[in-house]
């Protein structure tokens, strides 16, 4: 008997840890602020499969399939122990999260399973192992995601910010950091789940609170004088203290950073594809302004801001990573595909329905018309009971240049207000105080990625905005949703002419497509070994200079000269740059050489919609490259394996 009480005591810790329960554990056990890491520790998974993932939630009461992102536990090196852990930062969603690991096989994929952007599976919750306790943050409702922007005077500069929950708020400041003496209370806008149009947007798989979100504006500022400041409320709390240089009217000096199609980075997967990339273009503005010193500067994001698609905290995501830029100079945009399109748009002519599809993922413009103010007020209705669209086309001086937004997802044609608008603006430049005009959408009027899906609205482009640009010496034009930098020569349908602003000659704008800031869905420009027999998009005349390479471009101008370099983000050098004078004349410098463009108004070319497609307009190919468990999206920028196919261009842009 006493021999069988000892076996049975010796064999005790064998069973206890065979069948040991998964257990999923977390430290800190509260998060300082938003983009704080955690780190995330599980052990007794029991005969470890590479597929088993851990969900990452927030509310922590959200259904299994419906998490903000995942993360393989494979990614751990320990994975086929059993245990393991992984770090990763986390931001404020104004609700606490909650971790859960589940196991998955390759025999759960089917043919019926969902997928992401990649064509990966989206991973299956059938089989639960392991659910943590809540992680919260010390200050669960802010102050945070702060934003400057221009407002209509130049004495003045409005901040944006999100709190947690329902209050007053203001923003103090002043031209010393212990001295912020000045105060101004806050608008206070907000949406909710009834505003959006479509799924996933209206969908609890897609939706989460936005909080209250807070605008304020910083008045009576000196010209060129640097103040710091801070927003929240007593209540609540209080953000660190930020700073910024107001404008300078005094000066003629300008200096902007443009880009489009930024997106924000995820440590995790998701349901929609996510732009790594976009660190790296942060990164380098970040120490671009730093290096301004006490000088006045923006930036400029051309549509396609955050790629949420109707997954919305990847908003809250992208404010928090673009805030330490934001803070420190205003920040504009303009409206893109992915922030509007939706079915029911209000204006879809019958050309148009190829073009505007669902890129917007049921937003509907809502979230981006509330979470910015930018100035002027341009507005149109949703044609249903969501807020109207805002933030659409606007315009303002900064040092020698005139900038000018434009939306390319609302009517633009002639009898429109944006049209009108347009018009009426370009017509009262006064060209003595800006000689610099620049304006701004996100598709592009020209580009050497042609596609025949977006043929029509290249073509009424043309026709009704072109003009507009030409009559009134438009000095460049920029676009996105192209996912490359292309630079074009001064242009007047499809023919190249001269940029002679104050000479005997019309002047012609430089077109620059500008998309190369984050998205990484890339078109193909050279032929690729594996896809032999896929169209391409070669090379134009009229291009002077385009690149692959990731990054931003930086203007510099004064009444003299305006110079405008691209910058890319492997290196944060300069990779192409072009100079305009005053007097008209273009210098381009792409590529080490030094090009002076000064041509004759040649006749222009008519170029209909059937030479579009002879010269060059083809369909992009489709390809399923199959199911690839894990990080795809950022494994595309590195070496493609023997046995994997580089990736091929989808209808998405």
């Amino acid at each position: 008997m006493a021999t069988t009480f000892l076996l049975l005591l010796i064999s005790l810790p064998f069973c206890l840890s065979t069948t040991a329960t998964p257990s999923i554990t977390f430290t800190p056990s509260t998060l300082p602020s938003s983009g704080s890491s955690i780190t995330l520790s599980w052990s007794h998974i029991p005969n470890p499969s590479s597929l088993d993932w851990l969900g990452i939630y927030s509310p922590p009461n959200s259904s299994s399939s419906h998490f903000v992102g995942y993360l393989f536990l494979s990614a751990s090196p320990s994975w086929p122990t059993g245990s393991g852990s992984l770090s990763l930062p986390l931001v404020n969603l104004r609700s606490p999260y909650q971790f859960r690991i589940f196991r998955w096989s390759r025999s759960d994929i089917t043919n019926k399973t969902k997928t992401d952007h990649d064509h990966n599976p989206i991973p299956g919750t059938k089989h639960p192992l392991a659910v943590s306790e809540v992680l919260g943050f010390e200050d669960q409702s802010g102050p945070e995601q702060v934003h400057l922007a221009f407002v209509e005077r130049e004495d003045e500069m409005r901040v944006g910010f999100v709190m947690g929950s329902e209050g007053e708020g203001e923003v103090r400041w002043g031209e010393r950091e212990g001295e912020m003496g000045e105060k101004a209370g806050t608008e206070v806008v907000r949406y909710e789940r009834e505003d959006m149009c479509d799924a996933p947007a209206n969908e609890s798989v897609g939706w989460r609170d936005p909080g209250w979100i807070h605008f304020g504006v910083m008045k009576g500022l000196k010209s060129g004088t640097r103040y710091y400041y801070k927003v929240g409320s007593d209540a609540v709390g209080w953000s660190k203290t930020y700073s910024f240089v107001s404008r300078n009217e005094e000066s003629d000096e300008t200096t902007a950073f443009l880009f489009g199609d930024m997106g924000t980075a995820t440590p995790y997967s998701t349901f929609v594809r996510t732009q790594a990339e976009s660190t790296s273009t942060v990164k380098w503005l970040l120490r671009d302004i730093e290096a301004l010193g006490d000088k006045p500067a923006f930036i400029s994001h051309i549509g396609d801001i955050s790629y949420a698609r109707g997954y919305a905290w990847l908003w809250d995501n992208f404010f928090n990573q673009i805030e330490p830029i934001a803070s420190k100079v205003a920040y504009h945009v303009c409206i893109g595909n992915h922030e509007y399109d939706w079915p029911l748009q209000p204006w879809r002519p019958d050309w148009a329905a190829p073009i505007y599809g669902k890129d917007g993922g049921g937003e509907c413009g809502v979230p981006y018309s509330l979470r910015f103010k930018m100035p002027g007020n341009s507005s149109e209705p949703t044609g249903t009971s969501s807020p109207p669209t805002q933030n659409l086309y606007y315009s303002f001086d900064m040092g020698s240049v005139h900038f000018v937004y434009l939306s390319t997802e609302t009517n633009f044609f002639p009898g429109s207000s944006q049209y009108e608008f347009l018009k009426h603006d370009l017509e009262s430049v006064d060209r003595k105080k800006t000689p610099f005009v620049v304006v701004q959408g996100h598709r592009p009027m020209y580009t050497t990625s042609f596609e025949l899906r977006e043929a029509p609205i290249r073509d009424r482009m043309l026709q009704h905005l072109e003009p507009l640009l030409i009559n009134n010496n438009v000095t460049l034009a920029f676009w996105g949703h192209v996912h490359r930098y292309d630079r074009f020569c001064p242009l007047n349908n499809y023919t190249c002419g001269t940029m002679g602003m104050q000479g005997k000659n019309q002047g012609y704008p430089v077109h620059v497509v500008i998309g190369m800031a984050g998205q990484d869905w890339q078109l193909i420009w050279e032929p690729r070994p594996d896809h032999l027999n896929d169209p391409i998009f070669p090379q134009q005349e009229r291009s002077l200079y385009r690149g692959g390479e990731f990054g931003y471009t930086r203007l510099v101008a004064n009444k003299e000269k305006l110079t405008l370099s691209y910058v890319g983000n492997h290196d944060g050098e300069v990779h192409d740059m072009v100079e305009i004078l005053a007097s008209g004349q273009v210098i381009s410098r792409g590529g080490g050489q030094t090009i002076e463009t000064e041509v004759t108004n040649a006749k222009p070319k008519e170029l209909g919609f059937s030479q579009l497609v002879k010269e060059g307009s083809v369909l992009m190919l489709t390809a399923s490259v199959g199911y690839v468990i894990g990080y795809v999206s950022r494994s595309r920028r590195e070496a493609v394996p023997a046995n994997n196919w580089a990736p091929v261009k989808t209808q998405e842009v």
